[in-house]
């Protein structure tokens, strides 16, 4: 799980220090505030880990990218040349990481631990590509530092390491090159020194950490009368939730169950999706099936009520299909992943908005996945409230910030949620004016009585 975010530098934020992630993440805001661009920096990473160019140091997309960022001067806080950009991630592992002693043997831990931080300057000169200034990794109360000393030369060393220090192998004393990306180690560090080889065990962790994260976009696919199904198995929903109906059939045919807690029944993902839409009073039922049998076509049928007969998810509401890729991503994608969701309200109805946040506890809870959630809904945040005050989400789970741009820069504001629920920092105009529109009104109304009986 990410629990801790600084980047200095990226697009509207000139600076974000020390961000703390909880299971539920939520960024609130008015638009053009800088909160989709916190999500940004996250999906820039992942594509980058993804991408196959080894010498790429970042990955700002192109149409068919998680997200298309243009060009590094596009990235950079006011477009400054040259131009730095430093962030820093912190999550927690999902086991003890152990590192053994090459010097020794495998059962003497060098050391060991659950969580990790990774740091990256990128700087662009100006003059051509972008490169890694320093590069940087925090396991087990130690630093490895992998810096630049000239245009194609760095340094490792050990800081803060507790009596750890790099030893270098005879005969090689050679400069070592530019990093993989902007996170992973040169294969020379392992051949340089004797005792480095456990680097390449902190950026696989990366790896595996932007592998496990997923994101689903505000704009999603329109619905369809029918889905071709060939066998795939997706690793998510797609970010425009395209491929929703391909994860709830490969789920189906692995036998997915997911369990509620011990002696209590599992589900499979396509009745956790039939269980939320009805329980969302969205529909009675929901069904996918093969349009004859043997068939790669397929076809989604839903039920408003008990009485009423099925009838193609294209002929219902608009806001099922909306809302079904969001329902499936939180018990598709692996125990354990961050979701990133982009305004996962859109087209729903004030009840069902408020709704998600017991999808996002419930997801949490059972699945132990963390939620990053950018939104302008106010029931869903009213909702995470209530259930903060009903003891039912501890407000150590949450983390909710107010996003606003002040003259040239993006600030953000951490909500101070207590235990009862109660936001003791509300923002000013943080929903609208809602008491302004009321006073409005009531003085409009007056007026109008006034003239009436003149």
């Amino acid at each position: 799980m990410l629990t801790d975010l600084s980047v200095e530098n990226f697009k509207s934020w000139k600076r974000i220090a020390n961000m703390r992630l909880a299971s539920i993440t939520g960024l609130f805001g008015s638009n053009s505030s800088g909160k989709t661009s916190i999500l940004q920096l996250l999906l820039m990473l992942k594509q980058t880990v993804e991408s196959s160019d080894r010498s790429l140091v970042l990955n700002l997309g192109d149409q068919r990218s998680l997200v298309e960022l243009g060009t590094i001067r596009d990235i950079l806080h006011n477009h400054v040349k040259p131009g730095r950009l430093d962030w820093r991630l912190s999550w927690t592992l999902p086991a003890d990481l152990k590192i053994p002693d090459p010097t020794r043997g495998p059962l003497d831990i060098l050391f060991q631990g659950d969580a990790l931080t990774f740091g990256c300057d990128v700087v662009e000169e100006g003059t051509g590509p972008i490169h890694v200034e320093r590069m940087s990794y925090l396991f087990a109360e130690r630093e490895f530092l992998y810096e630049r000393k000239t245009s194609n030369a760095y340094n490792l060393t050990a800081l803060d390491s507790h009596g750890f220090e790099f030893k270098r192998t005879q005969g090689h004393p050679w400069d070592l090159p530019n990093p993989v990306k902007c996170y992973g180690f040169p294969d020379q560090v392992k051949s340089y020194f004797q005792n480095a080889g456990f680097l390449n065990d902190l950026a696989l962790e990366t790896e595996k950490f932007f592998g496990n994260l997923y994101y689903l976009g505000p704009l999603r696919e329109y619905p369809k009368r029918q889905y071709t199904w060939a066998g795939a198995r997706p690793a998510d929903v797609g970010p425009r939730g395209e491929k929703v109906i391909d994860a709830l059939l490969s789920s189906r045919e692995r036998g997915d169950r997911i369990s509620r807690g011990k002696g209590k029944p599992k589900y499979t993902v396509e009745e956790y999706a039939a269980f939320w839409l009805q329980e969302l009073q969205l529909v009675h039922d929901f069904h996918v099936k093969p349009v004859t049998d043997r068939s790669q076509l397929y076809q989604v049928f839903v039920r408003k009520t008990a009485e009423a007969s099925p009838v193609l998810i294209t002929d219902v509401g608009f806001g099922i299909s909306q809302i079904l890729p969001v329902l499936v991503l939180c018990y598709y994608v692996p125990q354990g992943s961050t979701i990133v969701l982009e305004q996962p309200e859109i087209h729903l109805h004030p009840s069902v908005q408020a709704g998600l946040a017991d999808v996002f506890i419930d997801a949490v809870q059972f699945r132990e996945v963390q939620i990053i959630v950018e939104s302008h809904s106010e029931h869903l945040l009213r909702r995470l409230q209530r259930r903060i005050a009903e003891e039912k989400l501890k407000d150590s789970e949450v983390a909710l910030y107010f996003c606003d741009y002040q003259k040239d820069q993006s600030e953000l504001t951490p909500l101070e949620v207590d235990s009862l629920g109660n936001v003791k920092n509300w923002p000013k105009d943080f929903f609208g004016d809602e008491m302004g529109e009321v006073a409005a009104m009531t003085r409009a109304q007056m007026q109008r009585e006034i003239r009436s009986g003149a």
